[in-house]
């Protein structure tokens, strides 16, 4: 039925993993560990594929850890920020829960006012995923997503692979196959503050998004289907900016997204991985560099985050305590056909990479 293969793998013997607890129905979740033997380390639940935990190095080689976060599984079982999960089968805004699809309509779960949200009620990010493959390095996650699930059609097959190299690379693999014609358009949605998880906002981070034109929304953050030129507006970021440099300037779309919460078009010249976004944490030296063969990134500040939210550690997250680079085709994509098309079709592959590179450089 599905092109790509479904081989279940075992663990190997020097894997690191551990209980994570218990979902309600009692479904052991495990948690999986992986280091690279440069200061980095993530762990990755298979629970929503969620990276709980990401610790980099900054300049002087202490490592903390950079991503928000619960500090067990209960946390990530109650509706949430999407901290760290796997999005899908849809990341980001379905308008009305609708689109048309071989001139059959398609009602989708809304949990976003009318609009379907980041895959619906129970998206990927609620699902349990198996485990394929387990090693030091990498991780191998596969869902398959039946027919009809949260409105959506086809019996959809994915397989995202985390792999953390030894450049300070995390690097995810994203792969699908269906039965039936569907629409697809799968992220991670990963809150970071290079600072450190629960250290205060990040508005003093400095960015740099390769993208000449974004998608402006209506008050629903649906685009409108316009792309708008950054040049003039706060949404510049072609050369490095701090966050809190324009985030409360008067202007509407910043108003409507209580900061920046849109999609930028990135400026593709191939379709191989090409640098979409770049942010720096002056104080400590850490940069992020996020890399993608996607055609977008949705920027987003955790503008509704908190105002006291209870993350890792006993920390307390508030609005504006984290960024995410949600690489992605565009918002509501099946509904705007003159946007990048996220149909797939029976015996297609979906593949899309996007690696999350770190590095330092040195202070003033």
């Amino acid at each position: 039925m599905f092109g790509l293969a479904f081989l279940i793998v075992a663990c190997g013997s020097g894997s690191d993993s551990r209980r994570f607890g218990l979902t309600p129905t009692g479904g052991a979740i495990n948690l999986y560990t992986l280091t690279n033997g440069k200061g980095m380390e993530v762990k990755i639940s298979d629970y929503g594929g969620i990276v709980t935990s990401l610790k980099v190095p900054d300049r002087t080689g202490i490592s903390v850890d950079v991503v928000l976060g619960f500090d067990s599984l209960d946390g990530y079982l109650k509706p949430g920020p999407y901290f760290g999960a796997i999005i899908g089968r849809y990341g980001n805004r379905i308008a009305h829960g609708k689109f048309s699809l071989d001139g059959v309509e398609y009602t989708l779960a809304k949990n976003n006012g009318e609009n379907s949200l980041h895959g619906g009620i129970r998206g990927f990010d609620k699902r349990v995923w198996t485990v394929t493959s387990h090693s030091g390095q990498s991780l191998q996650l596969t869902y398959l997503s039946k027919d009809g699930e949260e409105g959506f059609p086809g019996n959809l097959l994915t397989t995202v692979t985390y792999t953390l190299t030894s450049a300070n690379d995390l690097r995810i693999d994203y792969a699908a196959t269906t039965d039936k014609a569907t629409v697809v358009n799968l992220t991670n949605h990963s809150y970071f503050n290079l600072a450190g998880q629960g250290t205060g906002d990040v508005l003093g981070h400095q960015v740099t998004i390769v993208a000449d034109r974004f998608t402006p929304v209506d008050k629903t953050l649906i685009p409108t289907g316009e792309l708008r030129n950054v040049a003039g507006t706060p949404f510049d970021f072609r050369q490095p900016h701090t966050i809190g440099e324009r985030i409360n300037a008067n202007d509407e779309q910043l108003m409507l997204g209580k900061g920046y919460d849109h999609n930028f078009v990135l400026n593709r010249h191939s379709a191989g991985l090409e640098l979409a976004a770049r942010v720096i944490e002056p104080k400590t030296g850490r940069v992020l560099e996020v890399l993608t063969t996607q055609p977008g990134v949705q920027f987003y500040t955790a503008n509704t985050l908190g105002p006291a939210l209870a993350g890792k550690d006993g920390k307390v997250y508030g609005p504006h305590s984290a960024f995410c680079l949600e690489t992605q085709h565009f918002p509501d994509s099946p509904n705007k056909p003159d946007f990048p098309s996220v149909v797939l079709k029976k015996g297609d592959h979906y593949l899309t990479t996007t690696v999350y590179r770190f590095s330092t450089e040195s202070g003033e």
